[in-house]
């Protein structure tokens, strides 16, 4: 098969990269591993503002589970701060159905043009002559595809970066380890999405529900992966189930993992460019990649018309997609980091300080940036102890 662009891993950064390259004319074939786009579910599946997803897409009625309007926080010593938007605001946020709504995309990518393949497994990249040969199986079968030009949106484990040898293995440092429950309980709050900290709750990280309406809930755990040993998400995550939802029934479980890294180096090589998880690009202090992944896959995409059409697909023509979203997506992964490794060093005092320092402020209609500014702001003795009074500013 030859084409001029194979974009592999049709998750969202995949599908739009896709899609974008589709529409501007190019032949793009979009290859899935899994038999079935949109499963399995690694994914909390939420997005934090809801006008930030409605800008970039059309959103369809059936990809949202629940609309909430507010977060919740709870410090270790079981302290907790409500954060209520107005229902008509824009800052109240959607939990998605991921599988209907990876479809979904994947189907935008389809109608657009691009061929899409699933139980297609890329087995290895040869670069001859300018031109990159992808070795895969397709529904048992082999398969050869022939392109001048690949978008590796792959994940965190990211196969193209590694036979592109674009990026090193993540430390366990710059990981987070994950377990989740999809769960049906009569006590689930469908208005407020939970957050609860602390170093016994979930070391370097924090628990999360997530409502889906109907009683259900997303109910997961991120860890740091330096501060985890192998079964400890799951481990941890039993415990607070134990605790704070004994009636709970567990209908699904799933794992695995999320860069918290900062920036990758490059994530542009001669005919390659990568997107999503597998360029690093989720936020390292709270790892969510959904909106990252779909805004760095449309720059990817608009990148990939241009480049093929001029017959240059060189890291120096790519470049305009290293420079769109180190500038955009870039700067905010670039704070995100620094808050992250600020949180890392609290103690579960600092973290009942801080939580509490929140009560009776006006935090409505806030981002995460408008978030952490009040939280610092607030506690400054706090920087200073910890050596980021400039922190603010670095925001």
């Amino acid at each position: 098969m030859k084409v001029d662009v194979a974009v592999i891993g049709a998750g969202p950064g995949g599908s739009m990269a896709a899609k974008a390259a589709a529409e501007s004319g190019l032949d793009v074939v979009l290859l899935e591993k899994r038999q079935e786009i949109g499963e399995p579910i690694r994914c909390a599946e939420g997005v934090s503002i809801r006008s930030e997803l409605r800008d970039l897409i059309k959103v369809q009625p059936d990809w949202i589970a629940a609309e909430v309007n507010g977060v919740r926080m709870h410090s270790p010593n079981n302290d907790n701060v409500s954060m209520t938007v107005d229902r008509k605001g824009e800052g109240g946020g959607y939990i998605l159905e991921r599988k209907n709504f990876d479809r979904g995309l994947a189907l935008q990518a389809a109608d657009s043009g691009a061929k899409v393949l699933v139980k297609t497994r890329a087995m290895g990249l040869i670069r001859k002559e300018g031109i990159w040969m992808i070795s895969a199986i397709c529904q048992g079968e082999h398969l050869q595809i022939v392109a001048p030009l690949i978008i590796g949106a792959d994940g965190v484990e990211s196969k193209v970066a590694r036979w592109a040898e674009m990026g090193a293995r993540l430390k366990p440092e710059d990981i987070m380890v994950c377990a989740q429950y999809l769960v049906l309980d009569d006590c689930i709050d469908q208005e407020y999405c939970q957050f609860f900290f602390g170093n016994k709750t979930a070391p370097g990280g924090y628990v999360w529900i997530f409502p889906k309406g109907g009683r259900l809930a997303n109910v997961g755990i991120g860890l740091q992966g330096s501060q985890s040993i192998p079964g400890e998400p799951l481990m941890l995550l039993d415990r607070f189930m134990h605790s704070r939802m004994p009636r709970a029934k567990i209908l699904q479980m799933v794992a695995g993992g999320i860069p918290t890294s900062g920036l990758m180096n490059n994530t542009t090589s001669d005919g390659i460019m990568l997107v999503g998880d597998a360029a690093h690009q989720s936020d390292p202090l709270t790892g969510g990649g959904i909106i990252n992944a779909i805004r760095a896959g449309v720059m990817a995409g608009e990148t990939a018309g241009k480049a093929v059409s001029s017959g240059d697909v060189s890291t120096a023509a790519l470049n305009e997609y290293e420079d769109r979203w180190r500038s955009s997506i870039g700067k905010q992964i670039k704070r995100r980091y620094r808050a992250k490794n600020f949180f890392l060093k609290l103690t579960d005092d600092d973290l009942n300080h801080l939580i509490g320092s929140l009560h009776g402020k006006d935090v409505s209609s806030m981002n995460t940036r408008g978030l952490l500014s009040v939280l610092f702001k607030q506690n400054p003795k706090l920087l200073w102890r910890l050596g980021v009074s400039n922190l603010i500013e670095r925001l």
